[in-house]
């Protein structure tokens, strides 16, 4: 299996991810936001890339199963049930509801790779479990980085390079493109404390001064989950695992 990290999407074209397995990581917060609202019993997820298609879709939702959630900027849409906090993610909220999910960064990135045959969201709580299964899918992988406005961020790169490293310490049969080296490297100068990182970040500090400093906490958690959000038709729902078939459970 070949290993490629993109630092960026904005130069690829939805048809590039046709067939593809593809990975998006938008450590803060749209990826996290997703595991973790698949972990505590969310029915799906459908990640929009405009606010006023988030809009109408939910006009045609049912009403009380459907939450319309996202952010601009860091802060929650006006009308909007939920911003884009994981700690507002809790069971009590999002248990058996559909969330239709707009965010300035992930929610645009899983738009754009669509096309994927497989496509999964990983951030640092679920790595390692998205690390094993990419191993037993034995497919080539695309990385994507969600970034920041179309460009490179720090923090999804060292998510990156962590999920690599993570498939490199498991398999041994995979070949790195240069992105994928390069993310490497990036992950090993980040230093241990995912949390101090996440601090450093240029996103992180906007996060922090807009009164979102435990949010990074949340963010920064390795391995607490096992579970794999994996999106089937444009629709993001937990994987599945039954005689060696993949299928999204319902």
């Amino acid at each position: 299996m070949k290993l490629n990290v993109h630092f960026s999407i904005s130069h690829l074209d939805e048809l590039y991810f046709t067939s593809k397995t593809t990975v998006v990581i938008d450590v803060l917060r749209a990826s996290t936001v997703i595991v973790t609202a698949i972990a505590n019993g969310a029915k799906e997820i459908i990640p929009v890339n405009t606010v006023d298609f988030a809009m109408k879709i939910s006009g045609n939702a049912f009403s009380g199963q459907t939450l319309l959630c996202g952010e601009r900027n860091t802060k929650k849409i006006e009308g909007f049930v939920l911003g884009n906090s994981p700690l507002e993610y809790t069971s009590d909220t999002v248990a058996g509801k559909s969330i239709i999910l707009f965010t300035t960064n992930g929610s645009k990135a899983f738009v754009k790779a669509k096309f994927s045959e497989n496509l999964f969201a990983a951030c640092f709580k679920n790595l390692s479990a998205v690390a094993k299964h990419l191993v037993e899918l034995n497919n080539d992988v695309d990385i994507i980085c969600a970034g920041t406005n179309g460009s490179f961020n720090y923090e999804d790169s060292v998510c990156a390079g962590r999920l690599v490293q993570e498939i490199l310490s498991i398999s041994s049969s995979v070949e790195l493109s240069d992105s994928s080296k390069a993310s490497i490297q990036i992950a090993k100068s980040s230093g241990k404390s995912i949390l101090k990182m996440l601090k450093e970040t240029e996103h992180g500090k906007l996060l922090i001064e807009n009164g979102f400093a435990n949010d990074l906490k949340d963010c920064s958690q390795l391995n607490v989950t096992d579970v794999i959000p994996f999106s089937v038709s444009g629709t993001i729902k937990k994987l599945g695992v039954s005689n060696n078939q993949i299928e999204a459970d319902k």
